[in-house]
């Protein structure tokens, strides 16, 4: 659990402060970034979240609808966010707007961030065998344009430096909290499995949403070019091989 709390964490913020120092002048390679961890994040959800949710259905409520609640839930959170969660930088205009009221910027990021941390303690309330390391890698690929996209749209708006590195501390350990909490919670018994997979089929439909959004995202033009092809067939292959090797 340590080498994941300090991989979530130093992911977001070692981004964070490597961008201030050195803002990207292209985003080109961060556009074929979020398509490669995108197309890990959606693979990795279709082969192994999804199947785990309903593997671990019984009789109450079927998982798919709270499948689709956390779809609905990721979109409510990116109404206030402007889709920061998977790497979104075209908000310029709009900064001033969103910064009116940077609160609740930061609560929208870290309530999604807190949600995926709690994926991680998975391994000790299931009782399939769940990929942790896969998983982990599909939460830091899309954490890392995440916390370029964040400062992106802190930075011509806020000249304190301090501020900014606030903001990026907090974005960073709220997935940590997220699985620190979930592990203690889970430990005295407040968490039950039947709570606990409702939480991971919330947050399975949040990824549906982030991964998918960041297909059309790099693509509004809406054509397939060779080079995204490619790069969405490397990402996918790479989340099956991890699924079987980590």
């Amino acid at each position: 659990m340590l080498i994941d709390i300090i991989v979530l964490f130093f992911s977001v913020f070692l981004t964070g402060m490597i961008f201030l120092s050195k803002p990207l002048k292209k985003l080109v390679n961060l556009r074929l970034f979020l398509i490669f961890g995108g197309s890990y994040l959606f693979s990795l959800t279709i082969i192994h979240l999804l199947p785990e949710v309903f593997h671990q259905h019984g009789d109450g409520v079927p998982p798919g609808y709270f499948v689709l609640i956390g779809f609905f839930i990721q979109v409510a959170l990116e109404h206030f966010s402007r889709g920061i969660e998977h790497g979104h930088v075209h908000v310029h205009h709009e900064s001033s707007h969103l910064l009116s009221r940077p609160v609740i910027l930061l609560v929208s990021l870290s309530i999604h961030a807190f949600l995926e941390g709690t994926l991680l303690v998975h391994p000790t309330i299931m009782d399939h065998e769940h990929n942790a390391k896969a998983l982990l890698i599909g939460i830091v690929l899309h954490k890392i344009p995440a916390a370029i996209a964040l400062c992106s749209v802190l930075m011509p708006v806020i000249e304190s430096r301090g501020k900014i590195v606030f903001y990026i501390t907090v974005f960073a350990i709220a997935s940590p909290i997220g699985l620190l909490l979930s592990d203690y919670l889970i430990a005295v018994d407040v968490l039950s499995n039947d709570l606990f997979l409702i939480l991971f089929a919330l947050v399975s439909g949040n990824f549906l949403h982030i991964s998918t959004t960041i297909f059309f995202e790099t693509s509004p033009e809406h054509k397939l070019s060779a080079q995204k092809l490619i790069i969405s067939m490397l990402g996918a292959s790479i989340a099956v091989v991890a699924e079987f090797l980590l």
